[in-house]
């Protein structure tokens, strides 16, 4: 086997790079993790998530985690409203239901070796030394690898220091996340809008989702069009709730007063602008690859970002330990190749239901 006593590093504990992990060490590669999240406990902000069909679950059925999945996913039906509260059509839930990040996580790390993921390791810098990488992390903590791979994240500083320096470009749109705990006694009033089933609002410059969570909590994030000299400069304090609810207010000031009560009531706000990573200037490179967000981080649009990614950790796993390739280069250069055909192809669906979704704003 290609990697026979090799060590592998992963830089960075989401659910590509846990996965990725876990298809390796089935497989009897000697993997770490490294997050720099302080442990296991810490909580993910974010919405739900869905495996699909040929896709995530595909990969989960590989490392035998799908009935794991299932038993903590939730079927969630998604419900299109207009700003005046009124839904307009309901469909039913899919085969892919949701499922909170914890839990995913909770299910990929009772899947790996007691240690494998290491905690507190935030990645500073790599250099290549003795045919091995050496990698140095916050506190003047080191570590040696054979291979390294990239899974930290639409701004890893993996591939910014050693695959490309091309880096990911705004697109134009801005989200406004929120959460609210406890959200049905709470909220009533946008409970009984959703009746526990995702809401979707498309209006003029502005889109709208909300995803029920586990333990009653509630995600929502409003994505709008803004140049990016306002991320910067809009003067708004993210840590003054109010002060956003009142911003949302007035940016949707004709919306009913359901979507104004979870505005009012939300716990934690978050800016998020949103970003895509060019496929594109890869420099050569020799054992080192990246995979998930930090190969091609897009937008939410068409839903796939976390099952591309999940397609890599497959894709690049059995390439990694098959007898196929004569070297490890062979392998990752194998798995580029596809990565790059399949990810384009998730990115242009992206950019194609971006166009859709967003007209010009009328206030700019």
């Amino acid at each position: 086997m290609l990697l026979q006593n090799k060590k592998v590093a992963v830089i960075g504990g989401g659910p590509v790079g846990l996965t990725f992990a876990t298809l390796l060490q089935q497989a009897g590669v000697h993997v770490n993790v490294y997050e720099w999240d302080v442990s296991e406990f810490a909580r993910i902000k974010g919405g739900t998530l869905d495996l699909l069909q040929n896709m995530g679950q595909k990969v989960f059925g590989k490392a035998g985690l799908l009935e794991d999945y299932f038993n903590n996913a939730r079927p969630t039906a998604r419900r299109f409203a207009d700003i005046h509260g009124n839904i307009k059509e309901r469909f039913p839930a899919f085969n892919n239901p949701e499922i909170d990040r914890n839990d995913l996580r909770k299910i990929l790390l009772q899947s790996l070796r007691p240690n494998t993921v290491v905690w507190d390791r935030r990645f500073v810098s790599l250099k290549e030394q003795d045919d091995k990488f050496l990698l140095q992390f916050e506190n003047g903590i080191t570590e040696t690898a054979d291979l390294v791979v990239g899974a930290n994240g639409i701004m890893s500083n993996v591939r910014q220091q050693y695959i490309t320096g091309t880096s990911p470009f705004y697109t134009g749109i801005v989200a406004i996340a929120g959460e609210v705990l406890d959200y049905k006694i709470r909220c009533p009033n946008f409970k009984r809008l959703c009746d526990d089933d995702k809401i979707i609002v498309k209006y003029e410059y502005c889109f709208f989702l909300s995803q029920p969570k586990a333990q009653s909590e509630l995600y929502y994030y409003i994505c709008f069009p803004k140049p990016e000299s306002w991320i910067k400069g809009n003067g708004l304090n993210f840590r003054d709730n109010k002060q956003i609810s009142g911003y949302l207010d007035d940016l949707l000031a004709d919306w009913d007063s359901a979507y104004k009560e979870i505005f009012a009531l939300t716990d934690e706000f978050t800016l998020l602008p949103l970003r895509q990573v060019p496929l594109e200037n890869w420099r050569p490179h020799k054992n080192i690859t990246l995979i998930g967000d930090s190969a091609h981080g897009m937008p939410p649009y068409a839903g796939v970002g976390l099952n591309t990614g999940l397609m890599d950790a497959l894709y690049l796993s059995e390439n990694l330990t098959n007898a196929n390739f004569k070297d490890i280069q062979s392998a990752i250069q194998d798995y580029e190749n596809k990565m790059f055909e399949y990810a384009s192809e998730a990115q242009q669906e992206t950019t194609k239901n971006k166009a859709a979704l967003f007209a010009k704003d009328p206030k700019e």
